[in-house]
């Protein structure tokens, strides 16, 4: 599988597989340099709660390693057009940006806003921000890299992403309900996979029913259009 150009930086991108619902796997390309996922369209909602959560526990890891700031044009991985700037509000509440393909390729999204889409990370009141400028004049931006003057502004200047933080309250909280959405997919595979096993040997005693019955009415002449039929009938279950 030929290796995926970072949108920003250029650089092949790593596919690492996370567990898809219902079945398969989800390959994504990640960049470690400049921190962000490429996801092809609907990827990221396919991926497992389990999933996400190993997403997660990778993210962290690379959590300290340098960051390239992210350029100001931004390459389409698929046919090299240029992404346009999104900005959304998650199920969790979070306001989160990303930069998506007008050909519906699919989305790059760094790795501190995708942990602002799926609960981890929470954004700071303005209360919160008015106290930590008393203490720090310049914070990073976590969707970007770029420098913010939290004494002016309460949002990047350059990718108008929020600023944010990791709190260890919000990912709790999240690992809580990952883990028990993921307890809940399991077992409903379970019942799936029971429910299928149950009418596939319904339909096979069905057929080899009807089979025998069907034999029991044929002439000799018969019998080599009926064994093709039932040959067909087997390859094309």
């Amino acid at each position: 599988m030929k290796p995926t150009p970072c949108p920003s930086c250029g650089q092949p991108m790593e596919k690492r597989r996370f567990e898809r619902n219902l079945h398969g796997e989800v390959v994504l390309d990640l960049c470690f340099h400049c921190h962000g996922v490429w996801f092809d369209e609907f990827e990221s909602v396919q991926i497992t709660p389990g999933g996400v959560i190993e997403l997660f526990r990778l993210i962290h890891e690379y959590r300290e390693a340098p960051r390239l700031p992210l350029r100001d044009v931004l390459r389409c991985p698929r046919c090299n057009e240029r992404l346009l700037q999104g900005l959304d509000v998650s199920k969790h509440g979070g306001h989160f940006n990303y930069h998506r393909c007008l050909q519906k390729h699919g989305r790059f999204t760094t790795f501190a806003q995708l942990m602002i889409e799926k609960g981890f990370v929470r954004q700071l009141s303005p209360a919160e921000i008015d106290e930590l400028a008393s203490k720090v004049s310049i914070v990073r931006c976590t969707g970007c890299g770029a420098p913010i003057d939290i004494r002016q502004d309460h949002a990047c200047r350059h990718c108008r992403a929020p600023i944010a933080i990791l709190d260890p309250a919000a990912v709790e909280k999240t690992l809580d309900r990952l883990d028990q959405a993921e307890v809940q997919r399991s077992r409903r595979d379970v019942e799936m996979l029971g429910d299928a096993i149950v009418m596939r040997e319904r339909e096979k005693s069905r057929f080899e029913r009807e089979q025998r019955e069907r034999f029991n009415n044929l002439d000799i002449g018969d019998l080599v259009v009926a064994g093709v039929d039932l040959l067909w009938r087997v390859l094309h279950r």
